[in-house]
């Protein structure tokens, strides 16, 4: 294809192209084409700094798998709605951004020293609770980071953990406030309850009543919307058997893989860093330095454990462990593989600065028989063939189902069987209908309103499915005679609680009248309930305490609390009793937690201010 471009680029076509792009030139101007070609790359601008779609790709990653941890293993993914994780990563991009850019603004700074610390004292870095250089990499690596890219990384939420403590402790309350809130959290309250049972027994419906409620309700007891779908099912396991492979080529993947065995390394170094308080000269100058104590015969081991500033590797002498291709900076790595053992290398200019490289050992790769690889790179050679016929098949499945009024031409094209599902609605169902994107084809109005086969559906890396609906089972409505119970049951316990309602509210009104003495009924009384009292209906403790404070001791205040069962409880309010000063302690505690809250809501503020005065453009 590109040959045939070079081709014709000096004849008519090419032309033709090129008048064609001249005038979308004129038609939309040179700063539109621009603007597209210049962001392509952009998932957003902050205040001019740009986040790329690379870190909104890694961002979405992220929170999708810790998504599907909190959610656990038997979670389908497919529920996951991809505009949903993309608008929420890239929210938390542009936070992060306008957090760091205010940082810097503020001046917020940390040493290199105080970064060092985090990195030792973290415990996924650490082997038997010492800080491991082996573990550190390979935990990076797992995350997708180089040291270097790690510590930017690291150094940036080390800045916004000083800006959000900044502020969220510099929240502080007023002496009156902690009293206030204080006499609010140990005020209690002296009360006594009187329960009216709803009675349902004495409820009497008539059928013209169940009737009514019927005719009102019709919309609450219709069958569900149902669909009953045929599938084909292609599995990739299904093709193992239909491919073989040749001893030439299991030799020829063979000579590949041990021909990769790359001898392992021991290294050690000493690193003089490059940063904002060491300048090129003075690093270089410093190593240099050592170089020649070392030329001198003191000890490589002692010189890294005195001035390197690798803080993984220091402590043990410099030493990086034993590492194969790959692993360093091509500069580092370059000057490594020139050593021979023991020899220490002139100095070395990386991105960490300036080092001294040790060659501490080499270890030959050790080569694995034929014999003992054949099962492994059988089973890898017939993977990739499956692959690729998998990834065949899928693609004629999928063409012969688009062009197909139904399944049997697909299935006998692939030697599938068409298999028929159980009824489910939009909420799902068992087997096939419990994967949410087979619920969302089966429903969508191509499938269900104009009986179109489905696009190939993934049920997972090794499944794919097309579907089409063979019934639509539609709402209907369910027969009174089906429902009536039900409806009984909920009209009595409405009838049974207005009836006890309606008592409680002419007990009450009869009590505040003083028509009925308070001793005679049987109440139930607390004394000094506090907010969190137990052996108390919550809801009746949340209602006591909006209650207002009664006028004298003889005038309590009534209320009443409808509890789930349709019964009423009558709440009788006699007193309310401050609480004592609090104690320092107490206060102190108070403080620190109203001041927490306030910080919070400082922080919470601050982040919204930096918004609101923010350039942000999202392409």
């Amino acid at each position: 294809m590109l040959q045939n471009i070079r081709d014709n680029s000096q004849g008519w076509i090419a032309k033709t192209i090129i008048g064609v792009i001249v005038a979308l030139m004129a038609l939309t101007g040179f700063d539109a084409i621009f603007k597209a070609t210049t962001h392509r790359n952009d998932a957003a601008k902050v205040n001019g700094e740009e986040i790329s779609q690379n870190e909104l790709s890694q961002a979405v990653d992220m929170q999708r798998r810790q998504l599907m941890q909190q959610l656990g293993k038997d979670f389908d993914a497919s529920l996951l709605d991809e505009k949903m994780l993309r608008e929420a990563a890239l929210k938390g991009l542009i936070d992060r951004k306008l957090l760091l850019q205010g940082a810097e603004k503020s001046k917020f700074a940390f040493s290199e020293a105080a970064l060092d610390q985090v990195i030792l004292q973290t415990p996924e870095f650490q082997v038997d609770g010492k800080f491991s250089p082996e573990r550190f990499d390979q935990v990076i690596r797992q995350l997708g980071y180089s040291r270097m890219q790690f510590r930017q990384m690291l150094a940036q939420e080390m800045l916004i953990g000083q800006l959000r403590a900044g502020l969220a402790g510099s929240g502080f309350v007023t002496d009156a406030q902690v009293q206030a809130f204080a006499r609010l959290e140990k005020q209690t309250r002296d009360f006594a309850t009187l329960n009216v049972k709803a009675d349902p027994a004495a409820v009497k419906l008539t059928d013209e009543e169940v009737k009514a409620y019927y005719d009102e309700h019709a919309k609450e007891f219709m069958t569900p919307d149902q669909v009953v779908i045929d599938y084909l099912e292609l599995k990739k396991a299904s093709f193992f058997d239909q491919v073989a492979v040749k001893d030439e080529d299991l030799q020829a993947l063979y000579q590949k893989e041990t021909a990769n065995l790359a001898e392992q390394r021991r290294a050690a170094h000493i690193l003089i860093e490059v940063n904002d308080k060491v300048n090129e000269a003075q690093a270089k100058a410093k190593i240099e330095e050592i170089q020649a104590r070392q030329a001198k015969g003191e000890s490589f081991e002692a010189l890294a454990k005195e001035f390197s500033q690798d803080p993984g590797s220091a402590a043990n002498g410099g030493d990086l462990g034993y590492a194969g291709p790959g692993v360093y900076d091509p500069a580092f790595e370059k000057a490594l593989y020139a050593l021979s053992k023991d020899q220490v290398s002139a100095p070395v200019r990386t991105d960490f600065g300036f080092h001294l490289i040790k060659l501490l050992g080499v270890e030959a790769p050790q080569v694995p028989s034929f014999a003992s690889l054949k099962d492994k790179l059988t089973k890898e050679l017939k993977t990739q063939q499956v692959e690729q016929r998998f990834v065949d098949a899928t693609k004629q499945l999928e063409d012969s189902a688009f062009e197909a009024s139904d399944l049997a031409q697909p299935a006998a094209d692939l030697k599938l069987t068409v298999h028929t599902s159980a009824p489910f609605g939009r909420e799902g169902g068992e087997g096939i209908a419990a994967n949410r994107a087979v619920v969302t084809a089966a429903f969508s109005p191509e499938v269900l309103d104009e009986g179109a086969n489905s696009t190939g559906i993934e049920l997972d890396p090794e499944t794919v499915v097309v579907l089409r609906a063979k019934e639509h089972r539609k709402p209907e409505q369910l027969p009174l005679e089906s429902v009536a119970a039900s409806i009984r049951v909920q009209l009595t316990k409405e009838h049974a609680s207005a009836a006890a309602k309606t008592k409680a509210d002419e007990l009450i009104a009869s009590l505040r009248d003083g028509k009925t003495p308070l001793d005679s009924l049987s109440w139930k009384a607390t004394h000094a309930a506090t907010r969190a009292q137990e052996g108390v209906d919550p809801t009746v403790l949340q209602a006591l305490f909006r209650m207002p404070k009664p006028a004298s001791k003889d005038k309590p205040v009534f209320s009443s609390v409808t509890l789930t069962d349709g019964s009423l409880v009558i709440v009788r309010l006699n007193g309310v009793d401050e609480a004592a000063a609090p104690s320092e302690q107490e206060k102190a505690q108070y403080r620190r937690f109203l001041a927490s809250r306030v910080g919070q809501q400082d922080f919470a503020a601050y982040r919204k201010q930096l918004e609101s005065q923010a350039d942000i453009k999202r392409y």
